[in-house]
């Protein structure tokens, strides 16, 4: 493995962290304001319907994956710019 992958690994983590954190706050605030409601239904909650639960959940997943994306994206070049190499 090069050096710079393991290098990066600790920076890797940290923006895995964040983008996780980011991506509760922007998957909240959509919620919000597609279903006028505070909160996403859970799976299990036997008073909402199957297309409530399965549109939240894949609304949940494009947004963590479209922020996780984002973030590792950013902070790859961000790499590349103080350092001059690639870290994937």
């Amino acid at each position: 493995m090069k050096a710079s992958k393991i290098a990066y690994k600790p920076v890797g983590m940290a923006l895995g962290a964040l983008s996780g954190v980011l991506a509760g706050a922007v998957f909240k605030e959509v919620w919000k304001r597609v279903a006028n409601e505070e909160d996403a239904p859970d799976a299990t909650d036997e008073h909402r319907t199957w297309r409530e639960v399965l549109t939240a959940a894949v609304l949940q997943g494009a947004i963590f994956a479209g922020v996780k994306a984002a973030v590792d994206r950013g902070g790859a070049t961000a790499t590349r710019r103080l350092t001059g190499v690639w870290p994937g």
